[in-house]
């Protein structure tokens, strides 16, 4: 069954109840559920949908507007909207302390980044606080976007003392294998994990719609001695990306 014939609204329009913009999102997601609607097809344009079904532009693009939310639609600017990829979820374990670069190699996954900045700069007030720097230091910044074959995953952004880190552009792939080599990796980490709506800046590097849900991580690193060695914040895809800790029952 083609696109068409499944939003033809002889089939489902009069049958059930709810707003349309809901029986039309429901048809679309029932479409792509049954495989009517495959991974990377691409939907009708509005205006054709609009007169398959009968229904206004606006009911027509309210429905598509919930789905680009869901995480199951994407738009394209200039090509149009099209069903996410069904790429399987990743995930991390929260029990070792490793680099994305790392954790995808483990996995047999080819990495790549695409720098957004890289540079010495002055310190804000936060870093000052969680790098202990002094108020008229300097701080190395690295922020890229990550991606796994060839998926966009996160937008990281590191800080690190110029000491630690005293050349950025030096870091081609793996910050912490790098940090290895001159005997400053971080040996353990705490890390915070909240859910957000992902920002427009970040959300289109990510390759998804602006407002939907992903994860933010904070990561603290501590050297041997205790010394903070990096404070790093990022943005994961939430439809992408799963983090997994084991718990054991203290004796």
């Amino acid at each position: 069954m083609n696109a068409a014939a499944f939003l033809s609204p002889d089939e489902w329009l009069e049958t059930s109840g709810g707003p349309r913009y809901v029986r039309l999102r429901q048809r679309l997601e029932q479409g792509i559920e049954d495989g009517v609607l495959p991974p990377n097809s691409s939907l009708p344009p509005e205006r054709e949908i609009a007169d398959i079904t009968g229904l206004s532009r606006a009911t027509v693009r309210k429905a598509i507007q919930e789905l680009v939310k869901q995480g199951a639609i994407v738009q394209r600017q200039g090509s149009g909207s099209f069903v996410r990829d069904a790429a399987p979820r990743l995930e991390q374990s929260l029990s070792h302390l490793t680099s994305f670069t790392e954790d995808m190699r483990h996995r047999g996954m080819e990495t790549s980044s695409k720098w957004l900045e890289r540079g010495v700069f002055l310190p804000s007030t936060e870093e000052i606080e969680v790098l202990g720097l002094p108020a008229d230091g300097q701080v190395a910044r690295i922020c890229r976007l990550r991606e796994a074959g060839g998926r966009p995953m996160a937008v990281e952004r590191a800080s690190l003392p110029l000491d630690i880190l005293p050349n950025p552009l030096a870091v081609r792939e793996s910050l912490y294998d790098l940090l290895g080599e001159s005997g400053s990796r971080p040996v353990r980490a705490i890390q915070k994990i909240s859910a957000v709506n992902l920002a427009e800046e970040d959300a289109t590097l990510l390759g998804v719609a602006e407002g939907v849900a992903g994860l933010s991580i904070q990561r603290i690193s501590y050297l041997e001695s205790g010394r903070v060695a990096e404070f790093t914040r990022s943005n994961y895809r939430g439809d992408a990306y799963d983090f997994v800790a084991e718990l054991r029952l203290t004796p």
